[in-house]
């Protein structure tokens, strides 16, 4: 009975969590041009709408290019604090750790009223590129965390062994430490780049209306009205999150890159 009661409680917390995104799923494909549920016919037209619309298709391929952008500047960022903080620990190393964990941990309207304060301080609120370096600082914490875990599996006895047979310091890095930490270093990316994809807040902040984003545009677009597009790209968005850890998880061994396996562990 207790077993029975666990399953039942456990199925409606999945239904209630999973409550919103079914209605948007409806929504979306709603042949009305309102935001009705349950949807009045069957339309995927809305999801059409999304390629030819010029607002939309626009606002798509900024969001995309800027978390890409973010992304890869957020790796860049994470990767040479980790391979310190692996080489030698230290107490200089340990405050970086800190201040890149710490912009994630902030409240984001905290971290965008700062990036909003630094790009009108220099001049250069409004133009592309801040909201690329927002995110990415912003965001830097994904892949500190995930490359940090991918530097604590390598057995230091294998690099000693490298060293021993006479190699330096970069040849170890390029063909030993490189090559087992680029799951996690790609899982860092995905994180990020989804994240990116989805944040409001800080790009709203440093860019304001000058450049759309998706999450930017729905909001313009709800001024004028409710229609299943917005639905439909959202769950564009949400495919996509799918799709990405989804490609993570499937090559990558997921509880390692969570943190659940430890160098010592039995493999």
């Amino acid at each position: 009975m207790s077993t029975a009661l666990s399953r039942l409680f456990f199925a409606l917390v999945a239904l209630f969590l999973a409550a919103p995104l079914i209605v948007i799923a409806g929504v979306s494909v709603n042949e009305m041009r309102s935001l009705t549920f349950p949807p009045v016919g069957f339309s995927l037209a809305w999801y059409g709408e999304i390629f030819t619309d010029p607002g939309w298709r626009g606002a798509l391929t900024v969001s995309v290019l800027i978390a890409l952008g973010a992304a890869t500047l957020a790796v860049a960022i994470a990767l040479p604090i980790a391979y310190s903080l692996w080489r030698r620990v230290s107490a200089v190393g340990r405050v970086i750790q800190t201040l890149g964990i710490s912009p994630f941990v902030l409240p984001p309207v905290i971290t965008a009223l700062g990036a909003l304060s630094l790009w009108a301080t220099v001049g250069a609120y409004g133009a592309w590129y801040t909201v690329v370096i927002s995110h990415a600082i912003f965001f830097t914490s994904l892949p500190l965390v995930t490359i940090s875990l991918g530097f604590s599996t390598i057995d230091r006895e294998v690099t000693e062994a490298a060293r021993t047979m006479g190699a330096d310091d970069r040849t170890v890095l390029t063909t030993i430490v490189l090559p087992m930490i680029v799951p996690y270093i790609v899982s860092g990316f995905a994180f990020a780049f989804v994240l990116s994809l989805n944040e409001y807040i800080v790009a709203y902040m440093t860019v304001g209306f000058t450049l759309e984003t998706v999450p930017i545009k729905i909001f313009n677009a709800l001024r004028y009205g409710y229609t299943p597009t917005m639905a439909s790209i959202s769950i564009l968005f949400v495919a996509v999150a799918i799709t990405v850890f989804g490609t993570v998880a499937w090559f990558g061994d997921l509880p390692k890159l969570l943190g659940a396996w430890r160098a010592g562990d039995e493999k």
